[in-house]
């Protein structure tokens, strides 16, 4: 009995003096590491690190996938840091695509509020899910899988994607292989691509070499 009541009085008095954080507001001016920022100090923590009022606007679609994503993670939205949480709003064009991409750091949810989307992932396995997602529908991206969104309607789609990082950062298939300095004969040998195609479309998304 003796050694039991020890043993609470040792965890009650642990408890009492134990440092608590509740959060770590991403401190904007100081280096981004693997696992985030770096925290603020709380004492100019103000109630604006943990609002954004961005996501009420459509993004500019004005550009060649006909697409915008407006994002609320870390930078944008310093509360979010280190809780393992964040979001973004979707806005496709009729005729618009998000390309296929992959988030290296985290997994996605969508959620459909406008138009439809078809939507689809490729598992590392190569097998293929893809659905025509309408208002209120919801699907699931896995961690670091190639993914794409395409505008399935006549009208703008909008979407909100919450993700499982505050950065879960981002790869866009066709940008990497075409809107860079990377040399069109190692695109074509990794690609299986003619010289010709390859040059169109590094020609199309402003790439070299």
């Amino acid at each position: 009995m003796i050694h039991i009541l020890f043993i609470l009085c040792s965890l009650f008095t642990f408890s009492a003096h134990a440092a608590v954080q509740d959060f770590c507001v991403a401190d904007l001016k100081g280096l981004q590491n693997p696992s985030g920022y770096f925290c603020k100090p709380v004492a100019t923590v103000t109630v604006d690190d943990f609002v954004s009022t961005g996501l009420r606007y459509a993004g500019n679609t004005s550009n060649i996938i006909k697409a915008a994503v407006t994002p609320a993670f870390a930078e944008q939205l310093p509360g979010v840091n280190g809780l393992g949480i964040s979001i973004a709003r979707l806005d496709i064009q009729p005729g618009g695509v998000v390309p296929m991409h992959t988030h290296p750091g985290g997994s996605e949810l969508l959620l459909v509020t406008q138009g439809f989307i078809q939507a689809g992932f490729i598992s590392s396995g190569n097998k293929v899910y893809v659905k025509t997602l309408k208002k209120g529908d919801l699907m699931v991206f896995p961690q670091g899988l190639l993914h794409f969104q395409v505008n399935a309607g006549g009208v703008t789609a909008v979407a909100f994607a919450s993700f499982s990082s505050a950065e879960p950062g981002l790869q866009i298939l066709d940008f990497a292989l075409f809107a860079n300095d990377l040399p069109s004969k190692l695109v074509e040998a990794t690609t299986f691509l003619d010289d010709a195609t390859v040059k169109a479309l590094k020609g199309v998304l402003g790439g070299t070499g």
